[in-house]
């Protein structure tokens, strides 16, 4: 994975940044969608706070957007594939995009857990009774700011989803961390000819432009 194709990789690596705009935006809107309809509701239901329903879901929104910014310029750097900044920007960017990725994942995986564990007990203590229903699956109204019939289903529903996607965006992160590396020629991806390679062009580029201007202007 550390071999860079100078022909090939820049598609690739396009690719790679647009995967992740898109999946970054779904990510972002499906986390939008369950703190506007779950978790806004019992993130401080009276003194109780949910705080892994909070916790997990301000990451998955955090995630969503780092992994559109770690798009951008991985795009950027497929049209820019020698300058110097742009490669170490993805690095860093890259690098970040899988901490909080893979936080995200796990978040969501332990908030999943906890939900079906209960029967979503936790996504009941927002209701305003005093008699608050044992889970969320229980027959027993209450008096609550939300549709209580579906709140179960819904969540879960829209969390799974994101959790696969915060995986998706791990892989796509890591494959982008590693084709940076192979572009500085850093270790594990101490290949330096690749960036020996690219500098070696860079330095051509402008001679090259030279020459053409002076084969378009031969009276210069």
């Amino acid at each position: 994975m550390c071999t860079f194709d100078k022909d090939k990789e820049p598609r690739r690596l396009m690719k790679k940044g647009l995967a992740l705009i898109l999946i970054g935006h779904i990510n972002f809107i499906l986390g939008a969608i369950v703190h506007g309809s779950v978790l806004r509701h019992i993130s401080k239901p009276g003194r109780h706070i949910s705080t892994e329903y909070t916790v997990a879901n301000i990451i998955s929104v955090t995630s969503g957007l780092l992994s559109i910014s770690s798009g951008i310029i991985a795009i950027v750097v497929s049209r820019n594939i020698h300058v110097s900044k742009l490669q170490i920007g993805l690095i860093v960017t890259s690098f970040f995009n899988i901490l909080l990725s893979a936080a995200c994942c796990v978040g969501l995986l332990l908030a999943i857990s906890v939900t079906v564990a209960y029967n979503g007990q936790g996504l009941m203590q927002g209701c305003n009774a005093t008699e608050v229903p044992i889970n969320a699956r229980s027959p027993v109204g209450a008096q609550c700011p939300f549709d209580t019939t579906r709140i179960y289903d819904t969540t879960l529903a829209l969390w799974i989803p994101c959790a696969v996607l915060a995986a998706a965006e791990v892989g796509l992160s890591v494959w982008c961390f590693i084709v940076g590396l192979a572009l500085r020629g850093m270790a594990p991806c101490g290949n330096s000819y690749i960036k020996e390679q690219f500098e070696e062009e860079a330095e051509r580029w402008p001679h090259s432009r030279r020459l053409i201007g002076h084969r378009l202007n031969p009276d210069v």
